[in-house]
């Protein structure tokens, strides 16, 4: 058996067909109505407060997730219960794109033509597929999505019948050793607390092959770094929008990624930089894993 025939037999099995047919509980935002309207003035109000609260795992799906981190099971996004029910993971999947005018779906493809010579590649926190989509539309014949929340999978499941699917977290994979051509994230990193971040990026180096990429778009530090004034004058209202959603959004860890210096923690753990592009409101990392 030749190494790429090893890879394949280790392969966890695809588990697209499973959450594209499965039976999903709801959480406590799916069981809203307007017959409820104090469950809904709670909701509202805490999202005009910007409340955060730690999220209420339905009790069908405790036992899958008990190993994932902590920090997984906050409200990223003053989002209500996180991306932890129907409703909201839905909502918040369609309307990423607009709320961002459309940057990151052009971010995206620009990325997915980064790696389009790569035969296999892991989008690490697929979400509802928008990466993954981006993937498989530039020809890559093998695309598998890392998604630990299954609404999110369950979108992306019926979104995307040729994409594969893990339900996981990117610090412990499942994945055999050197398993994929390249690793991709879109907004994913700056959600990930400092320590884990090195653990993500210790199994990246595990599961890539040899000169294996690992490529990734993250929030442009320009929005919050420059003064207003230059934001305005440089890059106009849309500049303005940019700069007050991130600083409405909770994203507890963001600061602690925008102070990370990019080349030096890629190369402790193995990695070249190659590319970094800034385009607010978005920036583009490319890095090779080192032999």
């Amino acid at each position: 058996m030749n190494d790429t025939a090893m890879i394949n037999a280790a392969m966890p099995a695809d588990e697209a067909a499973h959450w594209r047919e499965a039976e999903l509980p709801d959480a406590w935002p799916d069981r809203l109505s307007w017959r409820q309207p104090g469950g809904l003035l709670r909701l509202f109000w805490g999202l005009l407060r910007g409340q955060t609260r730690r999220l209420q795992m339905p009790e069908a799906l405790q036992a899958m997730t008990a190993d994932f981190p902590k920090y997984l099971f906050q409200e990223f996004h003053h989002l209500p219960n996180g991306n932890y029910s129907k409703r909201i993971a839905s909502g918040y999947a369609r309307s990423f794109d607009h709320v961002m005018l459309g940057e990151l779906r052009r971010a995206r493809q620009a990325l997915a033509d980064k790696l389009k010579d790569c035969s296999r590649v892991l989008d690490l926190g697929a979400g509802g597929g928008h990466l993954s989509g981006s993937l498989l539309q530039v020809g890559i014949p093998e695309v598998w999505g890392l998604e630990p929340s299954p609404y999110l999978l369950q979108l992306a499941a019926r979104q995307h019948p040729n994409l594969k699917l893990k339900h996981g977290v990117a610090e412990q994979t499942g994945f055999a050793d050197t398993s994929f051509d390249a690793l991709a994230a879109c907004f994913v990193f700056h959600e990930i607390p400092p320590r884990h971040g090195d653990k993500v990026l210790m199994e990246a180096q595990r599961i890539l092959r040899p000169n294996g990429m690992l490529a990734w778009i993250e929030p442009s530090p320009t929005q919050l770094e420059l003064p207003l004034k230059t934001v305005l004058r440089r890059f106009g209202w849309r500049g303005w929008y940019f700069r007050l959603m991130a600083q409405r959004m909770h994203e507890p860890f963001v600061a602690a990624w925008h102070q990370r210096e990019k080349s030096s923690w890629l190369a402790q753990h193995g990695f070249e930089l190659l590319e970094l592009h800034d385009q607010m409101p978005w920036q583009r990392v490319i890095a090779r894993k080192i032999c």
